[in-house]
């Protein structure tokens, strides 16, 4: 039975993330090199607007939004997954190098691959979640202690390590590349949203329809994992497959997400930080707070990006990491001090 306050608590955060994510947006479509005024924009949106605001807010600044919003939602609710089925408050896919060996498949792919231009974007989720899960299942084997299951400190040392190793993989990949291409992925690996046509929406959005709500429907089972691992066998939680299903889960989710809008880190780790600072650890509380957290954190870094250094702007990731690194720095020491 979840407090009626908790749950109250729950929905007036709810509608003011809401609230703030949509005025996230207002903003960024609005601002840039070519500047919008609030009523062309809303007349736009109504399909009352001149045919400039209209081509450049439907066919440039309204996908890109979307895949924006999306993908911080997405990478919040992998990285809540993945530090509650690993008990690590430190874990997040960017930390872990998982969203840096989705990196470096996507340039090992275009090396070697040979795939049309207009399929190219759909084939990239795959290649990203490829990456993705092979580089969590060694990070996974690696951390493993036995009798002590994964420990947080030494999962944390080997993404570390993976990371920075998968970054230098790509990196001396990009010295086959071509000049686009190696655009492209210093783009990539900068954390730039790079998705700005509605074929990545679409190529995108099904993993989220799927993959989001899966995930909420979990959340009990979630609550049950970081109880006491004999109170879920009593219960009847089939405890090694559930942890594996949903890691899984959340490192597709993670691949999906940065294949279309780059390498960002620490979304993942905000994003639940924040929301179970406001309504507690209960999942079915914090998780729909994370989603909206994560999309409104990627919509502000982003546009702040974008106002900061017109008209070539800064990654959304850069952005991201100057608030996340120190917090992870703090989280480190509030971790070791427990």
């Amino acid at each position: 039975m979840i407090d009626p306050k908790l749950k109250r608590k729950q929905w007036y955060a709810m509608i003011i993330l809401t609230i703030c994510v949509l005025l996230a947006c207002a903003w960024s479509m609005t601002s840039g090199e070519y500047k919008m005024s609030m009523g062309a924009f809303f007349k736009t949106l109504i399909g009352q607007g001149e045919y400039t605001d209209t081509l450049i807010l439907m066919e440039f600044r309204l996908p890109r939004m979307v895949i924006t919003i999306l993908a911080g939602a997405a990478l919040a609710m992998s990285g809540a997954i993945i530090q509650s089925v690993t008990r690590n408050p430190l874990a997040e896919p960017g930390i872990l190098g998982i969203n840096a060996g989705s990196g470096f498949v996507i340039s090992l792919f275009i090396v070697v691959g040979q795939v049309d231009a207009d399929n190219f974007i759909y084939v990239l989720p795959i290649i990203s979640m490829i990456g993705g899960v092979l580089t969590a299942l060694i990070i996974f084997s690696f951390s493993y202690n036995k009798g002590e299951g994964i420990t947080p400190a030494s999962m944390v040392l080997v993404g570390v390590g993976m990371a920075s190793a998968l970054s230098g993989g790509s990196l001396t990949l990009m010295s086959t590349f071509d000049e686009d291409q190696s655009e492209f992925i210093a783009s990539w690996l900068a954390g730039n949203i790079w998705g700005d046509e509605w074929a990545f929406v679409i190529a995108f959005l099904p993993w989220v329809i799927v993959l989001i709500p899966y995930l909420l429907i979990k959340a009990n089972v979630l609550n049950l994992l970081n109880t006491h691992q004999h109170i879920a066998q009593g219960v009847g939680v089939k405890i090694g497959r559930e942890r594996i299903v949903l890691l899984l889960v959340a490192v597709l989710l993670s691949s999906a997400a940065v294949s279309v809008a780059g390498a960002i880190g620490f979304i993942g780790l905000l994003g639940p930080h924040i929301a179970k600072s406001i309504v507690g650890p209960r999942h079915q509380l914090f998780l729909p707070l994370a989603v909206l957290i994560g999309a409104f954190l990627l919509v502000f870094a982003d546009t702040v990006g974008q106002v900061i250094l017109q008209p070539s702007g800064i990654p959304a990731g850069i952005v991201v990491a100057i608030v996340g690194a120190p917090y992870f720095l703090y989280l480190m020491y509030k971790t070791k001090s427990v």
